[in-house]
């Protein structure tokens, strides 16, 4: 049976995929939506940093799922930005912008260690 172009892909290229396209679409739709949704302030400005999060921790999941021993770096390759926004601004910890970053972060470890003990399941199968 011939495998697919992604079965093919090492862990950690998919992962920098998975970096590069969340990020692509958040900012897309932080210039998309950012500007018309004003619920309870600005909210507009959250909702793409939550989605990014799903988006990542989806990719995680699945990503370690295929390979349950890249579990180690998968969730720090593709939380990335959130790992230097939180290093380099200055500013991070004082606006509650942190919130959705280290939320989407934990949320993709937790999808992380799913994926692993799923594959790990399969592989045993």
């Amino acid at each position: 049976m011939k495998k697919s172009f992604l079965a093919r892909i090492p862990s950690w290229a998919l992962a920098l995929l998975t970096l590069f396209g969340a990020t692509i679409v958040m900012f897309g739709i932080g210039e998309g939506l950012g500007p018309y949704v004003k619920i309870k302030g600005n909210i507009g400005e959250e909702i793409p940093y939550i989605i990014y999060g799903i988006v990542v921790a989806v990719c995680c999941y699945f990503i370690v799922k295929k390979n349950p021993s890249s579990i180690w770096y998968v969730p720090i390759i593709c939380n990335v930005i959130g790992i230097i926004a939180a290093i380099i601004e200055p500013n991070f910890w004082i606006t509650p912008m942190w919130i959705p970053i280290c939320g989407g972060f934990v949320l993709s470890i937790i999808a992380s260690i799913i994926g692993a003990r799923k594959g790990r399941k399969f592989i045993l199968d």
